[in-house]
């Protein structure tokens, strides 16, 4: 195979992959104009159509997704391999792609990297703070942190924390004008701030155990957002109601700046694991970071 045939490959993939010229271009590190002549030519050598595109989507044909499915495990495979010449290095290089929430990016993550940076210093961290639920092998990342309910069976998992509790919890103010709920339905009669997950438009389930069971409350809200940053500090500020994970807002919780309520109704659930493809190639950086986030440190 010339380079050129392997170059166009390559494009066809990233575009198959983003369903997206330009963002496949800066992938590639490359011009959209570029990128396009090189697909045509794709296109042209094989004698058929391999995307379909309009003004504002791009996606595989019948044959491009035939190829796609071909392409994807076989560079994958290309690319563990020569990823895994570092690990015959004393010192693991490279790079590490990893789609975390924000929340586990928060206490999972940040504490852990001056130290990981000072134990690697070869291994570069490309963190994506994301808090959809991303296919981490079809946008390209080594791996993911997510909640162990949450992570599909064909990956290795491996668990960072304890289990995890959510806390429904409001501002002092927030409380001195309205009396806190005593059972989940109450909630029916308070202001609430609701995540929204942006790739459906779905709210966050308020879900809850009691004596008869588990329930998912629908609440009445009066703000909905994709970031649980802007959640807390909504929260903080007295507007509402929020539903966030109790390590998330422990610091605030013990500063008195908010209030806890509903916590017998609030069950463990499966903590934070990061997890990958299972594959027979382990590149050496992403070893060396998945030893050292699972220690207890």
């Amino acid at each position: 195979m010339r380079g050129s045939d392997f170059a166009e490959l390559m494009g066809f993939l990233a575009v198959a992959e983003e369903r997206s010229f330009r963002r496949a271009a800066q992938r590639l590190a490359m011009s959209p104009s570029a990128l396009s002549h090189s697909i045509r030519s794709l296109e042209q050598r094989l004698g058929t159509r391999l995307l379909n595109r309009t003004t504002r989507s791009v996606a595989p044909t019948v044959a491009g997704q035939a190829l796609f499915d071909r392409l994807r495990p076989a560079i994958a495979e290309m690319d563990g391999a020569v990823r895994d010449v570092g690990a015959f290095q004393t010192q693991p290089s490279g790079t590490v792609r990893l789609n975390t929430p924000r929340i586990a990016a928060r206490l999972v993550v940040m504490p852990k990297l001056a130290a990981f940076r000072t134990a690697h210093p070869g291994v570069r961290l490309d963190l994506v703070i994301d808090d959809a639920m991303t296919d981490v092998v079809a946008k390209g990342f080594d791996a993911g942190i997510r909640s162990g309910t949450l992570v599909h069976q064909d990956m290795t998992a491996v668990r960072l924390t304890a289990d995890l509790r959510m806390a429904v919890v409001g501002s002092p103010a927030y409380f001195a004008a309205h009396p806190p709920p005593k059972v989940p339905g109450d909630l029916q009669d308070h202001v609430c701030l609701t995540y929204r997950w942006q790739d459906t438009g779905a709210l966050y389930r308020w879900h809850f155990e009691g004596p008869d069971g588990a329930m998912d409350i629908t609440v009445e809200n009066i703000l909905t957002v994709n970031d649980t940053d802007f959640l807390l500090e909504a929260a903080l500020q007295g507007l509402g109601l929020a539903f966030q994970p109790e390590s998330f807002v422990a610091a605030s919780l013990a500063r008195g700046e908010l209030v806890r309520v509903l916590d017998e109704w609030c069950k463990p659930f499966s903590g934070f694991h990061l997890y990958y493809p299972r594959r027979p190639h382990m590149p050496a950086a992403l070893r060396a970071f998945i030893d050292f986030v699972k220690l207890p440190r």
